[in-house]
């Protein structure tokens, strides 16, 4: 009987190892989006710059508190060519994410995931924060579910920057 459940074990650890094997990115999607000011932005041609782009939700608490950070590093290296992309989940009320990027004074765009194409691009994102850092040359290069270190994260993209 133990070797029945060590062997479901493995057989279950194995398809959810492959499961996630197939949800991992190495290229950004070739995707459009506008945001919620009209922009219309095409991750492909961000190439050559470096770019963060972060699913969120305005009742993620870990989300608004990644806020402060993700602005302070738009402000930072932004005049440097570093692009930053805050993509809001479908179940998002358009309306809080309007009213939270105006009170909080957002810099950098914000698009409405409305039907979850871009979330399903990027792997199915179905947890926020999900962040994904990206390379002038379109590999992704790092990705964070959950909150990230902002120490390492500016390593990250100065060492980008840097090229």
């Amino acid at each position: 009987m133990k070797k029945i459940v060590w062997l479901a074990g493995i057989l279950l650890l194995a398809v959810a190892l492959t499961y996630l094997k197939l949800h991992i990115l190495d290229q950004v999607p070739n995707i459009n989006v506008t945001t919620i000011t009209g922009q219309h932005i095409d991750l492909q041609q961000l190439r050559g710059k470096p770019v963060l782009v972060t699913f969120w939700a305005t009742d993620c608490v870990s989300c608004v508190q990644e806020i402060p950070d993700l602005v302070g590093l738009y402000n930072r290296y932004h005049s440097q060519g570093f692009e930053l992309i805050a993509i809001a989940m479908a179940y998002d009320p358009p309306n809080h994410v309007v009213e939270l990027s105006h009170t909080m004074q957002l810099p950098y765009p914000i698009t409405l995931d409305i039907t979850g194409e871009y979330a399903l691009a990027f792997g199915q994102v179905k947890l926020t924060p999900t962040t994904f850092l990206i390379a002038p040359d379109g590999s992704i290069v790092w990705q964070q579910t959950g909150k990230f270190a902002l120490a390492d994260l500016q390593a990250r993209i100065e060492s980008l920057l840097k090229g």
